[in-house]
């Protein structure tokens, strides 16, 4: 209503293959869904960009709505009511999700992030974050990886809350993955791999725990489509 207040009431029958509570945005997915429907429905003639800035305020922040907006990589930062992001190719990888099968709720995961950082703190983390966004631009996906898993700024405070990371990232290590972070708030944990070694990793991690769902995905690089 927010966006189309004059629509008329609709029936909508929303099927989603998003597992809830599992850091894998199904939050913003219904958000971007809401707002592509309101956008078809009251034929509003958005942009893309208009898109991202809606979505961004509704969800706080432009961090999973814009790339389901998009696809593929985007770079996002929020500040205010201003939303600047970048669009690129996400090199090419499998990515495969281990999603235990416990709720971890953002609310939750997020109390054990600290306040604040000290200064010198962030500057490190800060510097990560650029070599990886960085790399990943260029294609390296092998040093994009290595720098997903020196992150200073919330997954050395979360991986207490998950029993496998650290089993996770083992299995990684061990069968060529290019690297293993925490998706979202979690408490799935996401592999990138080469396609080759993608069974061996499967395998490996259903081993590690027979609840957990174990899925295999590859980059949107269209977002959010009607068909």
């Amino acid at each position: 209503m927010k966006i189309a207040p004059n629509l008329l009431p609709h029936q909508i029958k929303v099927v989603s293959d998003i597992p809830l509570t599992r850091g894998l945005g199904s939050s913003s997915s219904a958000i971007v869904a809401g707002i592509e429907l309101a956008n078809r429905l009251a034929q509003l003639n958005l942009s893309e960009n208009d898109k991202v800035k809606l979505a961004s305020q509704l969800e706080g922040h432009p961090d999973n709505v814009a790339p389901a907006i998009c696809g593929d990589l985007v770079i996002a930062s929020g500040n205010g009511d201003q939303v600047n992001y970048v669009k690129h190719y996400f090199p090419d990888c499998q990515l495969i999700a281990f999603i235990p099968n416990v709720e971890l709720k953002t609310s939750e995961s997020r109390d054990v992030l600290p306040a604040d950082f000290a200064y010198s703190d962030a500057v490190a983390a800060s510097s990560i974050a650029n070599v990886m966004v960085a790399s990943l631009i260029k294609g390296d996906i092998v040093q994009a990886g290595k720098m997903m898993e020196q992150d200073k700024f919330h997954e050395i405070y979360r991986s207490s809350l998950l029993a496998h990371f650290a089993d996770v990232r083992q299995i990684s290590h061990e069968h060529e993955g290019y690297g293993c972070y925490l998706s979202g708030a979690g408490p799935t944990v996401m592999i990138l791999a080469p396609v080759k070694a993608t069974a061996i990793i499967t395998q490996k991690l259903q081993a590690l725990d027979q609840t957990a769902k174990i899925e295999v995905f590859q980059v949107d690089r269209e977002g959010v489509q009607v068909f």
